[in-house]
Order: C-alpha cells, then sequence, then structure tokens
C-alpha cells in the first residue's frame, strides 16, 4: 500500500491514476448508456481500447506544465471537460439516440429556449457514477491523501507520452479499418465512428469535417448545380392528373403535431381496469374522413434538427444536415426555394408561421426571412404569463386560440404553419388539464406521452370548431402531419408491451418502423378521401402540396416527389443513412423483409445487389442535399417566375398593425376575413375548455370530447 501512495505522490502516477479512471469509466459508459452494435470478440476488444489513446492524449497536456500547481490545475481542468463532453453525450443520446455534433454546440444558443425540464426528464440516479472519479481525485488532492509532486518533469517524458498517445491511436485506428474498411470514409453513422474511435475522437473529426463544410461554401460556383438537376431530370415524377390542382387557391393551413408518431392514429389505451380509452379521437375520425387524403406508411426524415428539419423537408424537400440543424448553421445565410416563396412567387399567396416560443429557438427569426416567411408571430405575440406556458411555449388550447386574431388579419389567399408545442418531450401538463389517465409503464416518459397526446387532440378540435364557425374551413386545406418521433429508440423496449410486441425479440426493423408520422390532406367538400399506403417520406410533401394546388414543379428544386403520382419513388431515406421500402427495410447492414418484419439472414446475391442500389440511391439523395445547404448551391439556380427574396425587408415587429393598414389601405379589394365579416373579429367564435381562461364570473364553454360525425372509408 505504502509503494501504491509513493508512486501516486509522483506526477506521472497521479497522471496515471487519472487516465484509468477515466478510461475505465469512458468503457462502462459506452456499454450502458449508447447502443453502438458491438458484434464478436474483436469489436468487443476495439470497444474496450478506443478510450485510452486520446484520454493519454489529452491528459498529456498537463505534463507540459513545468510548476507543479499549474499542471496538476490542468490535468483537473481537461480531466473535467473531458467529463462534461462524456455526460453531455450521454444526455444527449438519451433523447435524440445520436452523439452530439460540434455544429450542434454551436448552435446551442439557438435551441436553449427553455430546456430545463428535459435536460431533468433525461437525468438518472446512476449518473452520479459519471462525476465520482472526478470527486475522489480532487478530494485525494485537497484532503492531502496525495501529495502534489514539487519535482519537474522533462519535456522529453512529456513528449514521449504524448507519442505513446499518437502510437495507440494509430493502433487502434489500424485495427478499425482492418474490421470495418474505409471507416472515416463512409461516415453517415456517427455509432461507428464512437465505436471503433472514441467520443472524443469523434468530436474532433466532426469539428474537422464542419471546418471542411464551410471552406466547400466558399469554393462552390454555378458548375455544382449540374449534378442536382441532372439528378432532378431522372427524379421527377409527373403529378397525378386527377389530383392535380383540386386545391387550387384555397388557404394552406399547416398543423403541425409535435412528437406525434403514426401509432397514436386509432390507439386505444386499456387502463387498470381492462377498459380501453381512445387517445386521439378527433384526429382518428379526421384520419378516417372521406374529404382527408391520410397515409399510413410516411416517414419522418429528421436528424439532429428534429422540428426545425421537418420544416426543411416540408418546406423545401430538402433533408437537414448531417451534423446539427440546418436553421442554425446555414438557415440565416443560405439561399432557398420554399413553399412560402413558390407560392408567393406564383399565386401570391401571404405567408405566416405562428409558434408560441422565442423567435431565437431554432434560429427561426433568422431562417424564415432567408425563406420569405412575410409574417412570423412568435412569443412576443402571445400571453406568455405564467401558468400559461410549458417548457416549449404557450400551451396548445391557448396558443391555436390567440393564433386566430392573427390569421384573420391574412390576406387570402393564405399559406400558414402553426406549431404546437404540448406535445413534448418530456411531455409535461399541469393537473388542471388532465383528463386522460397516463399508461403504466417504468417510464414515466412513455406514460405520460399519451396524456398530452390527448390534450392536442382536444385543441385540433377545438380549431376545427373554429375553422368551421368562421367561415375558413370550406375554403381551405388544412394539412396535418407529426414532425418526428415522441418515443426515442432507447425507450421503444419499454414502449413495446403497449403495442403487442416483445421487448426481446424487439430490432432494427421495429425501430424504423417506429418512425411512421401521420400525413393528412384534409379538404373539404372532396369526397374521394382514403388511407393511402405507398411508402413516403417528408421530403415528398412540398411536390405534393404544390401539385395539389396546381403547382408544376418540375423547374423546382426538389428532391422528393408527389406521393400520389404514378411514378413516385417509394424509397425512403434516412438521415443515418437507413433505408425503408415496400418491400426491403436496410437498418445498418441487416437486411428485413418490411412486409414480414423478418430478418433476412442468409440474403441471396440478388437481395445483396439491391441492398447496395438502394443504399447507394439513399446517399445519393443525402449527398446532393448537403452539397445544396453546405455550399449554398440555390443561389446559382433561380427558376422563371420566382422571386427573389431581399431579407431586408422582412420585419416581424409590429405585423398586426402592418397588416391592418395594408387591410385598409386595399379597402373593399380586402381578402382578409376580418374585412370580409364586416371589419368585426371572429376570436369570438372560438370555443375553449382550457382551464387557464376560466373566471369567477363566467365558465369557458366546454369542447366534445367526442369525435366529430364524418362519413369514413376503410
Amino acid at each position: 500500500m505504502t509503494k501504491l501512495k509513493n508512486i501516486l505522490n509522483t506526477r506521472l502516477g497521479f497522471f496515471s491514476l487519472a487516465v484509468v479512471l477515466f478510461w475505465a469509466k469512458t468503457y462502462l459508459s459506452y456499454t450502458r448508456e449508447f447502443s453502438l452494435g458491438v458484434t464478436g470478440a474483436m469489436q468487443q476488444f476495439i470497444l474496450f481500447f478506443n478510450p485510452v489513446a486520446s484520454t493519454v492524449l489529452f491528459f498529456s497536456i498537463a505534463l507540459y506544465f513545468k510548476k507543479s500547481k499549474k499542471a496538476y490545475t490542468a490535468l483537473f481542468v481537461i480531466y473535467f471537460l473531458l467529463s462534461t463532453l462524456l455526460f453531455a453525450n450521454i444526455l444527449y443520446y438519451r433523447e435524440f439516440s445520436d452523439f452530439l455534433a460540434v455544429t450542434t454546440m454551436l448552435g446551442a444558443g439557438n435551441v436553449a429556449g427553455g430546456l430545463g425540464a428535459s435536460t431533468t426528464a433525461l437525468l438518472s440516479a446512476r449518473d452520479i457514477f459519471y462525476w465520482i472519479d472526478f470527486i475522489f481525485l480532487l478530494g485525494l488532492v485537497l484532503t492531502k491523501k496525495i501529495k502534489i509532486d514539487i519535482r519537474p518533469y522533462k519535456k522529453r517524458s512529456a513528449i514521449a507520452i504524448t507519442t505513446l498517445a499518437v502510437t495507440l491511436f494509430a493502433g487502434n485506428l489500424a485495427l478499425s479499418e482492418s474490421n470495418r474498411p474505409q471507416l472515416l470514409a463512409r461516415t453517415f453513422d456517427r455509432n461507428y465512428i464512437v465505436k471503433y474511435l472514441g467520443i472524443n475522437f469523434f468530436t474532433m473529426y466532426d469539428g474537422y469535417q464542419t471546418a471542411q463544410s464551410n471552406q466547400h461554401k466558399a469554393n462552390a460556383d454555378e458548375s455544382d448545380m449540374e449534378a442536382v438537376l441532372s439528378y432532378l431530370d431522372d427524379h421527377y415524377a409527373a403529378p397525378n392528373p386527377d389530383m392535380f390542382g383540386i386545391a387550387e387557391n384555397r388557404n394552406v393551413i399547416y398543423l403541425h403535431l409535435e412528437s406525434f408518431q403514426q401509432f397514436l392514429i386509432d390507439y386505444e389505451l386499456e387502463d387498470e381496469n381492462g377498459e380501453l380509452h381512445e387517445v386521439t379521437p378527433f384526429l382518428n375520425s379526421i384520419y378516417h374522413d372521406q374529404q382527408t387524403q391520410s397515409f399510413s406508411n410516411l416517414f419522418h426524415q429528421v436528424g439532429q434538427g428534429k422540428t426545425s428539419d421537418s420544416e426543411m423537408l416540408l418546406e423545401n424537400s430538402l433533408f437537414g444536415l448531417p451534423q446539427g440543424g440546418a436553421f442554425t448553421q446555414v438557415g440565416g445565410s443560405n439561399t432557398f426555394e420554399s413553399a412560402y416563396q413558390i407560392l408567393g412567387s406564383e399565386k401570391g399567396y401571404t405567408s405566416a408561421v405562428m409558434h408560441g416560443n422565442v423567435g431565437s429557438f431554432w434560429n427561426r427569426n433568422n431562417t424564415y426571412k432567408q425563406m420569405g416567411v412575410d409574417y412570423f408571430f412568435d412569443a412576443s405575440y402571445y400571453d406568455m404569463s405564467e401558468g400559461n406556458t410549458l417548457e416549449y411555449g404557450l400551451k396548445d388550447k391557448l396558443f391555436f386560440k390567440e393564433s386566430v386574431q392573427y390569421l384573420e388579419q391574412l390576406p387570402q389567399p393564405f399559406y400558414t404553419k402553426m406549431i404546437s408545442v404540448s406535445n413534448h418531450f418530456p411531455y409535461p401538463l399541469d393537473e388542471a388539464n388532465v383528463d386522460f389517465k397516463p399508461a403504466q409503464t417504468a417510464d414515466d416518459t412513455i406514460n405520460n406521452y399519451f396524456v398530452t397526446a390527448h390534450y392536442l387532440d382536444q385543441a385540433v378540435e377545438e380549431f376545427f370548431n373554429y375553422l368551421k364557425d368562421s367561415g375558413l374551413y370550406e375554403n381551405s386545406v388544412i394539412v396535418l402531419y407529426g414532425d418526428h418521433y415522441g418515443i426515442s429508440n432507447s425507450r421503444n423496449k419499454t414502449l413495446a408491451p403497449l403495442l403487442g410486441e416483445d421487448p426481446e425479440t424487439w430490432d432494427g426493423y421495429n425501430n424504423d418502423m417506429m418512425q411512421r408520422i401521420p400525413l393528412m390532406y384534409h379538404i373539404p367538400g372532396t369526397t374521394n378521401g382514403k388511407i393511402n399506403e405507398q411508402f413516403g417520406g417528408q421530403v415528398d410533401m412540398l411536390p405534393t402540396l404544390m401539385h395539389l394546388l396546381g403547382v408544376e414543379t418540375k423547374d423546382n428544386v426538389m428532391l422528393g416527389t408527389d406521393l400520389f403520382s404514378a411514378d413516385h419513388d417509394q424509397t425512403v431515406a434516412f438521415r443515418n443513412g437507413d433505408v425503408v421500402t415496400p418491400k426491403y427495410t436496410i437498418n445498418g447492414s441487416n437486411i428485413y423483409d418490411t412486409a414480414t418484419g423478418e430478418l433476412i439472414e442468409e440474403p441471396s446475391e440478388e437481395v445483396i445487389a439491391e441492398k447496395e442500389k438502394l443504399k447507394e440511391a439513399v446517399a445519393t439523395q443525402l449527398s446532393l442535399s448537403d452539397s445544396i445547404l453546405n455550399s449554398d448551391l440555390l443561389r446559382f439556380y433561380t427558376p422563371e417566375g420566382l422571386k427573389e427574396i431581399d431579407t431586408a425587408s422582412y420585419d416581424y415587429q409590429n405585423q398586426i398593425e402592418r397588416l391592418k393598414a395594408i387591410n385598409e389601405e386595399l379597402g373593399d379589394k380586402s381578402t382578409s376575413l376580418y374585412h370580409l365579416n364586416g371589419g368585426r373579429s371572429t376570436a369570438d367564435l372560438y370555443k375553449t375548455n382550457a382551464p387557464e381562461l376560466k373566471t369567477n364570473d363566467e365558465e369557458i364553454p366546454v369542447a366534445s370530447d367526442e369525435p366529430v360525425e364524418t362519413e369514413t372509408t376503410n
């Protein structure tokens, strides 16, 4: 024991203890916190070995300080920073099933609009383990159980340690390349980088890739658009003549169903007495309505940008970036050809977005100007008093009610998107608004998900009732869509029994199928609605909507295809490179039969060839999207008739005053609902049972929990 203490009292001895503790902590976090897909003895060894090289490399920096106190201080600072990076990745992975990219960290200020409760919900009692080693080491020094070695450490010895770290990394890389050839050339899956080379290396490599991406933008020129235009020529899907223009000149109202997954549609939750309760009765009625074109195999395709990525997809038919959020990284500077710009240029639409959160969240206040959004009503236009808000903004019932005062001032036809937030992780809801019993699992996040989904369903029904009472309903197409998953892959096994699945047999196929989201085009007055079974993704939503509105898209840059077209491409690309088609689902290296979910354990050469073809098609689509965004290629291409955006002309302050002035100037030519209603507001037509609006003198009319009576079709 004395001999060990003497060793630890030397600078190199204490350094070695720090390396061992951090190495052990990192390895255990890999096995406990991350799903890295480790198979075989070689991968197990590489996973065990990979933390040591970067740990030695970073810790060796402390050995270059001559003065002992500075050396020990430097070691603790480095230890703390690396521990923070590891722990941040652990929390991030619990929600996103992904690792923190440099662009995400750099853009953190744009997504920090109230993250406290979400972070708290991700914490676990075992998390003390990820800090106890740091506390232990610090305690040893502060209590003088270990004495600071005041002897100078030779510079050549420090260089030797750094050289050792580089040598260890070279060995790590060689082993990794032997097990996974072209590891660094095929970086679409961050799991591989972490599994083989570690979190610290991933962060450094990702930073390098980010810098390279910035350089690409500076070096891009018009010729880089050739590959994009060639792809669009080959990929274009002509509109279905039976569907083209059936919603022409109608208002477009996008209802953003936050974190809403397809499995909620028609789902009935069983209570402790065995009784079944419909979670979203109103949305179910819309889904089956003969005035609705619904889709049962529509998948979200977001990356780390989540909600903002879904907006990039549905407004631009472009994917988010492989690292970070496109809104935060390029949204404020890039050129776009968005739905707002297309409809404003070709059909004279007024555009608006309404969101009960701060405008800087996901950098929306800058990105929307680049996309040509005429009006953006953020939290500054809503009553954000205490009790009216949840973590991510205004409660949905209050949000929809307050939004109609802005909706009625918009000149028609208008294109607007209303972003709800109440059904957002970690799914909190105050007791006064809860009228649906939670599920009974070991995970409160899953339990409460059904409660907030039911609340969202009620809020949407109240808004539909207003549309009908105000007269907007008949002249609008209402698009309801889920933006991304609500239950992350890390929680799916806990959810599995509620879906009639066995957690023990839950696999990558099940995870991919859980990425389905609802998509409904509700077109009042039509009677040919049905549930469409063709496969598609959010990238297909823009060309689909444009064709419904009678806008031809052949000359526009859209990577998706019209869902109603006979030529629609049913290959669905996930941001991580996974693929879903009606025939095959490719999850990592595994191939599943999509219809049955069976793993094809010994695929034939024909199946392998088809897999490679699909992977190549997905890689091409994703890489072209990345090129368009990273290099800002749309600045080199403007379709005929598309008006250029002058961002300086957009101002999201005093918008109601400006709208009223515009309508007054138009006089009898004004098409706003407010003007058409004789200059009287329709806001009093809105009926809600929101408890926040009740007073001692009056009761708020209660919205019916029963679904509206609609004709249905199977």
